[in-house]
């Protein structure tokens, strides 16, 4: 591993003061060493590991007080800043250690009940005031406060080192970290993080006072030092000697699976698991709840995967209980997907998720009962799908969510194989697990960082995405917390319209009257999110003539993007929602002409008017597979289709101001794009309504549906 400490780097980060004027110049260092520790993901990931300073601190009063910065918790170290540590006053923390050290309260009841009920209000009532510049208030401490607190040290780093729990999670885990770090590094055996891992982090020190950091079995490394630099460079010799002895023991041979002569495609698996995943809100009603998809392989993973004994190694649990939380204490295995059979597939992937889910009752249940904790059953879907043959799938409510998953599941599966070489990976117990899972304070790690919405974990995909009416719905489903696919022909006006959504929007360009370009779209859907719920199919193109004198060129070429490419659309969509067996949803912009036609529109009201029955024909035909089918019949929008130029020549021509023209229906209202985005959002959130169209026109009794 190497040593990235830098003193340039470090120099100008603190002469830029990292972001506050007024910080501790502890802090500085701290931060710097931080960063570097979290740009590794051997070392930490997403949240993982802490680091701390001791300081002393003046309030306002003028009085000192000993104070401990500690990262908290959940903070990615990778992009901490000053803002991102909580101060908390450590006298009072070391008067807790000398009460229990007393006898005073020694029980392990005592311990237990203190790490779960009290912990995390001690620690606010003991954070110190420091400027509202210094301190975000809606951070928590980090649950290893104590452990950093009731040591002596002034730098003291925390990592999840995948190569120290290569070597720590052995039956003979002790003698492999001895070999690897000699006596400089005291041992101590898995507990649950807060007071007890804390008492037992002290009684490893006073056994030996000259060491130069900890194993925590089957959790971490610690390391300490009186300067950041000296914490840093022996995390990082601790764990370049450690990857040394992994090195040492050479690479086991896993010997793989007979997989089938054809494999099926990740674009037609992936719906699959994902539809396998997704769960009822409420039993017998057809609305779901379901995840986001990340997919992962390579040549390293592929030995992992589709290793014979898979489903032995996998049963063994985590490799630290700080991924728990993130992805159950085992990811699901299924069978490698024979192209052949891909129905066969699906029936096999959809009895493992029950058994798994099944199976994750009776843990919740036998273990809720032996420890008596008082909390209700997470959603027993995994997390971490591997595939035999394939590859690896990271769930997620969120994309964001997904590829934290995956990155933890990834990592920890190559970890798993170097483990299984120098000997035998070994987790901790079930109860330790449960414990852990249900901890309060780490499922908050996750509540925190939970995208909520009606649509969290739904995947929207709208055409003519860069348009008005495209753009304001995808921003729609967006502020309900969906991710977004938008699509059009001009990849230029598709960049400003992603830029506006944000970051993990994907931008598609495709033109919506070719098939092939159509399908291609829909298998880049695929493979970023794992499938697909809801289609807003709203290209349009507003094409005139007189149709008594209309070309057929030119009829023919508004039914292709008029009515077509609506047909395209849904018909990808629909392959990919009954793959995932979980139904879905199409809306359409079907627009006034279909049903009130005007002079000269022909050429763009008919291809709309067939729209109209083809969301009908939709509603029939796909209500059997869950699909509702839906549209909008929206007049006189602001759009690439009412351009400012048509409302000048159409006002004038009617003898009203631009203001009279747009606001002419019964309500005396124009009618914005906005209006119809909710208008589709609402008939997504219609779970059971289908063949039904939406009129959003202001109200125009002759192109009222009858």
């Amino acid at each position: 591993m190497q040593n990235l400490w830098n003193e340039s780097e470090l120099n100008s980060l603190a002469a830029g003061k990292i972001d506050a004027a007024d910080t501790p110049d502890e802090l500085h260092d701290l931060v710097y060493a931080s960063r570097l520790l979290g740009k590794d993901d051997r070392l930490v990931m997403h949240g993982g590991g802490n680091t701390s300073v001791k300081t002393v601190l003046t309030d306002i009063l003028g009085n000192h007080s000993n104070v401990i910065f500690i990262k908290a918790s959940g903070v990615n170290l990778a992009s901490v800043d000053v803002h991102d540590f909580t101060p908390v006053r450590i006298e009072p923390l070391q008067r807790l250690q000398r009460m229990y050290a007393s006898g005073e309260r020694h029980s392990e009841e005592d311990i237990r009940r203190f790490s779960t009920r009290e912990f995390k209000n001690f620690l606010f009532l003991n954070l110190f005031t420091l400027t509202d510049q210094m301190v975000n208030r809606s951070l928590s401490p980090s649950i290893e406060t104590l452990l950093h607190a009731f040591l002596p040290h002034r730098y003291i780093f925390h990592t999840h080192s995948l190569a120290l729990l290569t070597l720590s999670n052995q039956a003979e885990g002790d003698r492999y970290c001895r070999e690897a770090l000699g006596n400089g590094y005291g041992m101590v055996p898995y507990i649950q993080p807060g007071l007890g891992l804390a008492r037992l982090a002290v009684n490893a020190f006073d056994a030996d006072p000259g060491i130069e950091g900890m194993v925590l079995h089957n959790h971490g490394l610690v390391t300490f030092g009186d300067s950041a630099k000296e914490a840093y460079d022996r995390m990082i010799d601790g764990v370049s000697r450690i990857e040394e002895r992994i090195a040492s023991a050479g690479r086991k041979s896993f010997p793989s699976v007979k997989l089938p002569s054809t494999l099926a495609s990740l674009e037609d698996v992936a719906p699959v698991i994902r539809g396998a995943c997704t769960f009822e809100k409420t039993p017998g009603e057809k609305d779901y709840e379901g995840f986001v998809l990340e997919f992962r392989r390579s040549g390293a993973l592929s030995e992992f995967v589709n290793y014979s004994g898979l489903e032995s190694i996998v049963l063994k649990g985590a490799m630290t209980p700080d991924f728990i939380i993130r992805t159950k204490n085992h990811p699901l295995v299924v069978p490698a997907p024979d192209a052949a059979d891909l129905e066969g597939f699906r029936t096999a992937v959809r009895e493992r998720v029950e058994r798994y889910v099944e199976e994750y009752r009776s843990y919740f249940e036998r273990n809720r009962q032996e420890t008596g904790m008082q909390v209700e059953m997470i959603d027993p879907m995994p997390r971490v799908v591997l595939v035999q043959g394939l590859g690896l799938f990271g769930l997620g409510r969120t994309l964001a969510d997904a590829r934290l998953t995956a990155d933890i599941a990834e990592q920890s599966a190559l970890a798993m194989l170097d483990a299984e070489s120098v000997g035998s990976f070994e987790s901790i117990a079930e109860r330790h697990v449960f414990e852990i899972e249900y901890w309060d304070m780490e499922q908050a790690k996750v509540r925190k960082n939970r995208n909520g919405g009606e649509f969290a974990g739904k995947v929207v995909l709208v055409t003519g995405g860069a348009g008005a009416i495209g753009l304001a719905t995808a921003k729609a489903f967006s502020r309900k917390g969906a991710e977004i696919v938008i699509m059009d022909l001009d990849p230029a006006a598709l960049d400003r319209a992603a830029a506006e959504l944000g970051a993990g929007t994907l931008a598609i360009p495709c033109d919506v009257t070719d098939r092939n370009a159509v399908r291609n779209a829909f298998d880049t859907v695929v493979r970023r999110f794992g499938g697909l719920d809801i289609v807003v199919s709203n290209v349009g193109v507003a094409l005139q003539g007189r149709i008594g004198d209309v070309a057929d060129e030119l009829l023919r070429k508004s039914f292709e993007i008029n009515f077509f490419s609506h047909q395209a659309i849904a018909q990808n969509a629909v392959r990919i929602m009954r793959l995932q067996g979980t139904g879905g949803v199409l809306l359409f912009n079907v627009s006034k002409q279909a049903v009130n036609p005007g002079p000269d529109f022909g050429p763009y009201g008919l291809p709309k008017a067939a729209t109209l029955f083809l969301l009908r024909q939709y509603a029939l035909d796909h209500g059997r597979d869950g699909i509702r089918a839906n549209g909008v019949n929206a007049d006189r929008i602001r759009s690439g289709l009412l351009t400012p130029e048509m409302i000048k020549a159409r006002s004038t021509a009617r003898g009203l101001s631009e203001k009279e023209y747009m606001a002419g229906n019964l309500l005396g209202l124009e009618v914005t794009a906005e209006d119809v985005a909710d208008a589709f959002v609402h008939l997504a959130l219609e779970t059971k309504t289908t063949g039904s169209v939406t009129t959003v026109d202001g109200g125009n009794i002759a192109a009222a549906l009858r």
